[in-house]
């Protein structure tokens, strides 16, 4: 059973780095034909993609947030890593980590983290 698990700091200053990793158990975000995306729901409206890193380390982002984004990752760990930078409060949102399979879905989700973009 794949499973994956978001953590990181609930509450972001505005104008800093936010930083949320997502951690995998029971796949390696290695395996071939794999894809390990970030998405966000912000309050009242529906599910944005962010980016994605893949199962050999290439990386694409969501136009609209490519210059504040960066999707990384630890093999060792088996985890990887959003840094979104430049925060406002309209970063406020849910933040999900999925993988993305051969068969066109988002088939494993995480539970989401609430993140809040406030002084």
């Amino acid at each position: 059973q794949v499973q994956l698990q978001e953590s990181g700091p609930g509450l972001v200053t505005p104008s800093q780095t936010l930083s949320l990793t997502c951690t995998v158990s029971g796949d390696s975000i290695t395996t071939n034909g794999y894809f390990w995306s970030w998405i966000r729901q912000p309050p009242g409206k529906g599910l944005e993609w962010m980016g994605v890193i893949s199962y050999h380390a290439l990386t694409a982002y969501s136009p609209s947030l490519k210059s504040r984004t960066s999707i990384s990752r630890d093999t060792s760990k088996n985890h990887f890593t959003l840094q979104l930078s430049s925060v406002t409060p309209e970063d406020t949102a849910v933040y999900y980590c999925a993988r993305y399979g051969n068969n066109g879905e988002f088939e494993y989700w995480g539970q989401g983290t609430q993140v809040t973009v406030s002084s």
